[in-house]
C-alpha cells in the first residue's frame, strides 16, 4: 500500500516535560526513523545541551504559533489548559510550514514500544482516527467508577493521541477543532467543558467518516487496564490482549497516582510494573529530577509575582477586565495592572 510521505509527529508541553518528550521522541525513531517529530513548547525554550534535542526534527513556540490577541489569550489559560489549546494552532502550524500530510499527535507522558505504520494504513480510508478511553465495558464497582465514570466527565476519547490527514474531513474537523479550543479549552465541567477532549465527543457526529481505533493494543493507560490483558511473548515482546503493545501512556507519573493504580491491579511481578521501571530509568537518564520542578513562564506576572487559577478564571469571565488590562502580565502600569487592582479585595466579586 503507498504511504503519505510527510508524516509528522508532535506533542505539546512546557519545559519541564522535556525529559518526557525525549522518551516519546525516541522511542517513536526507533520504529520510525523516517517521520518527522516536531516538538511544540507552550513557552521559550530553556537552554539545553545539543544532545537533549537530537530526536527532534523541529522545534515550535508558542510565539512561532502568531495566537491572536496573545496575552489576554494566555492569561486566561492554566499550564494544563494551554498545553491543550494549542493542539490546532500548532497543528496548522506544522502543515503551513513543514508540508505534513499526515498529524500524529501523542502525548508527552507516552513511549512507543512497535510500529504505528496501521495508523497510515487507516488514514488512507479514514480521515480521523481516536481511541476511546476503554474499548470495554467494566465489570466492577471501582473500575466503574475510576474508569467509566471518570470518562463521562472527562471525554470518551482520550486526546492524548490522535491522528488526521490534511484533507477531506480531516482539514474540516482540524478547522472546527481548533477554533473551539481557541475559545473553550478550559476546566469547566459545570459549563460540560474539559480541554481538548470533551469537544470530540461531538466530532463522530460531525465528521461521519472519523474512525474509532478499539484495538488494545493502543493507548494503553491506567484507565483502561482492569480490562486489557498485559503478557510478555517467548521473545519478550510485550502482548496486549495477544497483540504487541504499540504505546503506553504512563498519565499521572509525577502525582504517583499512575503506579498507584497498577499497583492495585497487579501483582510484584508482573509486566506493566516492569514496564513503569522501564520508564523511570528512562526519565532518570534524561534528567527528569531536574526539569520536573521548573515553572511555566506564564505562572508569573512581569513582576514575578504568582497568577492564580481564581486570577485567571475571573478575567476570563469579565469582558470589561480584558478590554481595561488588555496586557493583564503587565505590572508596570501607572496604576500597577490587573495584579494590583485584584489585590484590593472588593474587586474580587464576580
Amino acid at each position: 500500500m503507498k504511504r503519505a510521505k510527510n508524516i509528522h509527529c508532535f506533542t505539546s508541553i512546557t519545559n519541564n516535560y522535556l525529559p518526557k518528550a525525549c522518551i516519546l521522541a525516541e522511542t517513536l525513531k526507533s520504529h520510525h526513523p523516517e517521520w518527522k517529530f516536531d516538538l511544540v513548547l507552550a513557552e521559550p525554550l530553556i537552554n539545553l545541551t545539543q544532545e537533549k534535542l537530537e530526536f527532534f526534527d523541529n522545534i515550535v513556540t508558542i510565539d512561532d504559533l502568531n495566537i491572536p490577541d496573545f496575552d489576554r489569550w494566555v492569561f486566561k489559560h492554566s499550564v494544563m489548559e494551554i498545553c491543550t489549546a494549542i493542539k490546532g494552532q500548532a497543528s496548522h502550524h506544522i502543515i503551513s510550514n513543514f508540508g505534513a500530510e499526515i498529524i500524529i499527535y501523542l502525548d508527552p507522558d507516552i513511549a512507543v514500544f512497535n510500529s504505528l505504520h496501521e495508523l497510515v494504513d487507516l488514514l488512507e480510508d479514514y480521515p480521523i482516527i481516536f481511541t476511546p478511553h476503554q474499548n470495554k465495558p467494566s465489570t466492577d464497582y471501582d473500575s466503574i467508577f475510576e474508569n467509566e465514570v471518570c470518562s463521562l466527565k472527562h471525554g470518551v476519547y482520550n486526546l492524548g493521541f490522535f491522528a488526521f490527514k490534511n484533507s477531506g474531513q480531516g482539514k474540516e474537523f482540524l478547522d472546527w477543532w481548533s477554533r473551539r479550543l481557541y475559545d473553550f479549552c478550559y476546566i469547566d465541567f459545570s459549563k460540560g467543558l474539559f480541554t481538548d477532549q470533551r469537544w470530540c465527543d461531538l466530532a463522530p457526529v460531525f465528521f461521519d467518516k472519523l474512525y474509532i481505533l478499539r484495538k488494545s493494543e493502543y493507548n494503553v493507560a491506567t484507565w483502561n487496564i482492569t480490562h486489557r490483558e498485559v503478557t510478555t511473548a517467548a521473545d519478550g515482546t510485550i502482548l496486549v490482549d495477544g497483540s504487541p503493545l504499540r504505546f503506553y501512556h504512563f498519565s499521572s507519573y509525577d502525582s504517583g497516582a499512575g503506579i498507584a493504580t497498577v499497583m492495585k491491579y497487579t501483582n510484584e511481578d508482573h509486566i506493566l510494573r516492569e514496564l513503569w521501571n522501564f520508564y523511570t530509568t528512562r526519565l532518570d537518564f534524561y534528567s527528569h529530577s531536574r526539569y520536573n520542578n521548573l515553572k511555566w513562564k506564564y505562572d508569573f506576572f512581569l513582576n514575578g509575582e504568582p497568577v492564580t487559577q481564581p486570577m485567571r478564571e475571573l478575567y476570563r469571565n469579565r469582558k470589561d477586565l480584558q478590554e481595561y488590562f488588555t496586557n493583564p502580565f503587565d505590572t508596570g502600569r501607572p496604576d500597577g495592572g490587573y495584579f494590583a487592582w485584584y489585590g484590593e479585595p472588593r474587586n474580587h466579586k464576580q
